[in-house]
C-alpha cells in the first residue's frame, strides 16, 4: 500500500499556507515573520501551528487562517507536474493508494473540487479520523486498519519531518520529496529509505 500526504506532496500547496500563515499571523497579531518561521510547523495539526504561533490566540488565528485559506484556495492551489501520471501507473500495477493528511475533511473536500484526484483514493484519513496526529502513527495506523494492510507492506511519502517520524513510529517504510516546504537536510535527518526530487524519480522507485 502507497500512501501519501497531502499538501507539498501530491499538491502544491505550499504559497497557498505561506499567503495564509502571513494574513493570520499579520490581521490577528500585526507581525510579519520569514517563510522559514511560517512553515516551520507544516505537516502538525494546523490549531498546533498557530499554538506555536501564539497560546493566547490560537483560536482566532486558526478561524482567521482557514477564512482567507479557503477563499483563496482555488487562486493558489497547483497540480505539481507528473504526480498525475504518477498516480495513475501506480493503480494501473495494482497498488492501492491513499492519503493520510493532518487537514481538516472541508479543507481536503475544497482542494479535491479545485483540482479533482486522477483516481478514486482507497483510503482518504483526515484530521477527523485520529485523537493523535502525525508525528504519531495512529493516522497512518487507522489507514492500514481500514485496508487491512501490515506496516511490512505500507510505504509513506511525504515533504515533511513529521510525516516520516510518522511512518517510522508505524513501521512503516518512509520516502521523503524535496518539491514541498522542507528541504534535502531536514528529511534526510530522519533517515528515509529514499529522498527523491521529481515524480519520475519517486515513480522509479516505487516500482523497483
Amino acid at each position: 500500500m502507497v500512501l501519501f500526504d497531502l499538501d507539498g506532496t501530491v499538491l502544491d500547496t505550499v504559497e497557498l499556507i505561506r499567503a495564509s500563515h502571513e494574513h493570520a499571523l499579520r490581521e490577528v497579531l500585526g507581525v510579519t515573520m520569514t517563510d522559514e518561521e511560517l512553515m516551520a510547523g507544516i505537516g502538525i495539526p494546523l490549531l498546533e501551528q498557530m499554538e506555536q504561533f501564539s497560546a493566547d490566540n490560537a483560536d482566532e488565528l486558526f478561524h482567521t487562517y482557514r477564512t482567507w485559506n479557503h477563499a483563496n484556495t482555488a487562486r493558489l492551489i497547483q497540480r505539481y507536474d507528473g504526480m498525475d501520471e504518477l498516480i495513475l501507473e501506480l493503480e494501473r500495477e495494482g497498488a492501492r493508494l491513499g492519503i493520510v493528511t493532518s487537514k481538516m475533511l472541508d479543507a481536503v473536500d475544497l482542494a479535491w473540487k479545485a483540482l479533482p484526484p486522477p483516481i478514486v483514493w482507497d483510503v482518504v484519513i483526515t484530521i477527523e479520523d485520529s485523537t493523535r496526529h502525525k508525528p504519531h502513527p495512529e493516522p497512518l495506523q487507522v489507514a492500514m486498519e481500514r485496508l487491512g494492510a501490515t506496516p511490512a507492506e505500507t510505504v509513506y511519502i511525504g515533504d515533511s519531518p513529521f510525516d516520516l517520524q510518522a511512518a517510522h513510529a508505524a513501521g512503516c517504510d518512509a520516502i521523503g520529496v524535496t518539491w514541498g516546504v522542507f528541504d534535502r537536510d531536514a528529511l534526510a535527518a530522519e533517515s528515509p529509505l529514499e529522498i527523491v526530487d521529481d515524480p519520475a524519480e519517486l515513480l522509479r522507485v516505487l516500482t523497483v
